[in-house]
């Protein structure tokens, strides 16, 4: 008996000396991983601010076949939730408690686990940097409870090596998806349609294919400063006209142009022209995409012609009219194009 009560002395004082060695030691804890992704963080702040989204990369999701998520009602933005029950990951639940869209995300974190109930706080962090991506940072902070910290000191890596690497796994695959996300696109070709014509400010120029992103740029914020100066108001969204191009050097004579109401008189001499399109029939094409994939829309326009056995006028040079300003709209995926290549009118049969 005599043992007995010196081993259960024994257990007793190791046990009072763990919670006193465990008790001494801080628990609190702030961890968090930056990842530099190529895109706006508007785009990014979309996907993340969706709990919904989360299953595509969160890290949790793909190490334990046996959870399952429960979405509340709304799980965007302030207010928005979701709860996970797990067999190996536990259960536990978020709640986003503050939003500064495109900028910031907080949110509160639960974990129900047999050593009891764990609450943290989990931030984002959405930074454009000068690269022209955005510094995308994940992170968690909060204190852990005595259990807790026995626990993980008989685990092979610890607290922060644990959380450090969830979190650069899942802003990997975040960054994957987002990736993917910019990439989309999609051609409709919409058939034969007449385009009304009307006036237009211009300015021409001639370019090599590489070089046509930068100088329309260029070209449109002069048009936008003569009118802006000459209180011209714009009627429509701005267009390039492809006056000439050579397949075999491939450079274009080209216009940049934006509809007005009215003939403007300009001033001779100046960079800036007043232009006229008359009503034209024409094979519509719309993408919707980054302006890269323009090759294959036309590809398909040129597709449905040869097919309809259509025949192109050559007076009238092909035009591309940029439907939404990809100012307002950070991803590329949603950046309209229309596109029309003029044919000859088709007489009716007898």
């Amino acid at each position: 008996m005599k043992v007995i009560k010196y081993l259960l002395l024994l257990l007793l004082i190791v046990i009072i000396g763990g919670a006193i060695y465990f008790g001494t030691q801080d628990g609190t804890y702030d961890v968090a991983v930056t990842k530099n992704m190529n895109a706006p963080a508007e785009v990014i702040y979309n996907n993340v601010k969706d709990y919904k989204n989360w299953e595509a990369w969160g890290p949790w999701m793909k190490t334990d076949e046996t959870m399952e998520i429960s979405y509340a009602e709304k799980t965007v933005g302030e207010g928005s939730s979701y709860s996970w029950s797990a067999e190996e990951a536990g259960d536990g639940s978020m709640k986003t408690v503050k939003v500064i869209p495109n900028k910031e995300i907080d949110q509160k974190i639960i974990f129900n686990t047999p050593l009891g109930d764990s609450e943290s706080d989990v931030y984002w962090r959405f930074n454009e940097n000068d690269e022209g991506g955005t510094d995308v940072t994940w992170g968690m902070k909060g204190e852990q409870s005595l259990m807790e910290k026995a626990y993980m000191a008989f685990q092979e890596d610890d607290f922060e090596t644990t959380l450090k690497g969830m979190f650069q796994q899942g802003l990997d695959s975040l960054h994957q998806v987002v990736l993917k996300e910019l990439e989309n696109y999609s051609v409709n070709v919409n058939g034969i349609t007449r385009y009304g014509g009307g006036y237009y400010m211009y300015m021409t120029t001639a370019a090599k294919q590489s070089e046509l992103s930068e100088k329309m740029g260029v070209m449109y914020g002069q048009i936008m400063s003569f009118m802006q100066d000459n209180n011209i108001q714009m009627s429509g969204m701005p267009f390039t006209i492809y006056n000439e191009m050579d397949n075999a050097t491939g450079s274009f004579i080209f216009s940049a142009a934006i509809p007005v109401k009215e003939r403007i008189i300009t001033p001779q001499g100046s960079a800036v022209q007043t232009g006229f399109m008359e009503p034209t029939q024409a094979v519509k094409t719309v993408l919707k995409g980054n302006y890269n994939n323009l090759g294959k829309a036309y590809a398909e326009a040129q597709a449905y012609i040869e097919k309809n056995n259509l025949n192109r006028d050559p007076s009238t040079p092909m035009f591309e009219i940029y439907a939404n300003d990809p100012g307002e709209f950070p991803n590329p995926a949603d950046w309209l194009t229309e596109i029309y290549i003029p044919i000859i009118p088709q007489t009716p049969s007898n």
